[in-house]
């Protein structure tokens, strides 16, 4: 693939035919500030936070849809290009509300990491109030604020580029644009899965989990990676801990099979942890009630039965049944059981049924 020069801050650095300044930037390690962009998703140029100045150019360029071309010079934080940030995010400001104190992504909101590091402030003229009411979507996983919204449109492209969905879209013009599920319906009347995708591409409080409300804070929290049981596909996330309890599922964006993506159970499906009836120690019967077990005895036991069985009614008269909440090497070992050792190829599998 051919390659082209040009400079960026004073440093000429090499970038393929092709690759954005953005893109180029981020590969030579030159940080430009971004809102809007999202390396899963098709660049907009919506937000203008990532504006740079290109010598001889009479306007300031969004840096994620500006194709690097040979021979260009670029400025990254001239007075031009910071003065323009800064009065982008004060914009966004003025029609934001100002709950930072209380509001859940306090300390992870990326229009707040960049208010302070421009140290931009609500202007003078004042802040809009709210416009929206708050949490009105039935969703029963995502909440919903779009007093926060900052019309970056990375929702509505989460659930098109990666879910496939379109539950959104963008309504009306001018200061009357919004953000809409559907024909400006509820969610799941537009088809939405509950897949939060939606919330995890949100870089305000705008979409958020519901689950999660009131519960804890980004450094408050500490991430535990995993991988999901429900299936077998090995999704993995990052379980947010608090207090020794779960608080919430966040998306892993290094995570090998999925990346960012996670289906509702993945996401939302991790109550049971905590839920009182769950077991947590072997049951054996006796009469007809249960009694807790050691595992010792609990296998023990299982042993016994099974060789009773297979000595009275021959090992065809024993069938096994996996399980897709396992690993492929627990499925295999499970297959090697009742074929090595019970004899029977009698052998299904749930996610079959």
């Amino acid at each position: 693939m051919a390659t082209i020069d040009f400079t960026i801050d004073g440093r000429t650095i090499q970038a393929e035919e092709g690759q954005t300044i953005l893109e180029a930037a981020q590969v030579a390690g030159i940080r430009i500030p971004t809102l809007c962009y999202h390396r899963d998703l098709t660049p907009t140029g919506n937000c203008r936070i990532c504006v740079v100045e290109i010598e001889g150019q009479r306007f300031l360029q969004a840096a994620c849809v500006t194709p690097a071309a040979n021979g260009i010079v670029v400025h990254t934080a001239s007075e031009r290009v910071v003065k323009s940030r800064r009065k982008t995010l004060e914009l966004m400001l003025a029609n934001h509300p100002q709950d930072c104190l209380t509001c859940d992504l306090g300390g992870s909101c990326e229009l707040q990491d960049l208010a302070y590091e421009y140290q931009v402030e609500v202007p003078s003229w004042g802040s809009k109030g709210t416009r929206y009411e708050v949490d009105s979507d039935p969703n029963p996983f995502v909440r919903v604020d779009f007093n926060k919204c900052i019309l970056c449109r990375r929702c509505v492209q989460a659930c098109a580029e990666i879910q496939c969905r379109d539950v959104w879209g963008v309504a009306y013009r001018g200061f009357d644009e919004e953000i809409v599920a559907g024909a400006n319906t509820t969610m799941l009347d537009a088809r939405c899965e509950s897949c939060g995708q939606c919330a995890a591409y949100c870089p305000t409080g705008a979409l958020s989990d519901k689950m999660a409300h009131g519960l804890g804070r980004a450094h408050q929290v500490t991430k535990v990676t995993t991988t999901c049981t429900y299936c077998g596909v090995g999704c993995q996330f990052d379980l947010n801990v608090m207090n020794d309890k779960i608080i919430r599922v966040t998306s892993n964006p290094d995570a090998p099979a999925n990346g960012m993506a996670l289906c509702v159970k993945g996401r939302y499906g991790y109550d049971f942890i905590h839920h009182p009836d769950r077991l947590t120690k072997p049951l054996i019967r006796q009469g007809d009630g249960f009694v807790e077990a050691s595992w010792d005895e609990a296998l023990d036991l299982i042993a016994s039965r099974l060789g009773q069985i297979k000595e009275e009614s021959g090992p065809n008269s024993i069938a096994f049944l996996a399980s897709a909440k396992c690993t492929n090497e627990e499925n295999y070992l499970i297959q090697k059981l009742a074929r090595a050792v019970i004899g029977t190829n009698n052998v299904d599998h749930c996610a079959r049924l």
